[in-house]
């Protein structure tokens, strides 16, 4: 079996970090041996994640930083965002009508529902004050 490899970064909660957070994800994603497809896939829920830490969780506070650890083992690759900004209750959420959105012309609401999508498996939790999203896929 392979052994663990695991790499990390610490980023601005800025929407100018996004090409380095995407490029960081998708370097190693390529690396585990993803098809473009799944590169894609995977950067695109970063992103979702991402954004929605910024928007949200900071409330547009650029003085705060997202660290993105990744890793791989095995056949699994996952990504881990942590914030100590606001919790994000889970239960909360519910699944949008993204047909109604398109035909409304409506942006946003989608992240959460597009990351579980785009994810094999997708576990938020709140410990002290990080909260912490990791998302997996496998190959």
């Amino acid at each position: 079996m392979a052994k663990s490899t695991t790499y990390s970064i610490s980023v601005q909660a800025s929407t100018k970090q996004l090409a380095e957070v995407r490029n960081f994800v998708a370097k190693y994603a390529k690396e585990f041996g993803f098809n473009k497809q799944d590169v894609a896939d995977i950067r695109l829920a970063v992103d979702e994640a991402y954004t929605n830490i910024i928007k949200h969780a900071y409330k547009h506070d650029e003085q705060k930083e997202v660290d993105i650890e990744l890793g791989y083992n095995g056949n699994m690759f996952w990504v881990s965002l942590m914030d100590t900004g606001d919790a994000f209750d889970p239960s909360s959420y519910s699944k949008p009508d993204v047909r109604q959105k398109i035909k409304e012309k409506k942006r946003g609401g989608v992240g959460v529902y597009l990351i579980r999508k785009l994810m094999d498996d997708v576990q938020y939790h709140t410990e002290g004050s990080v909260n912490k999203i990791r998302m997996t896929k496998t190959k």
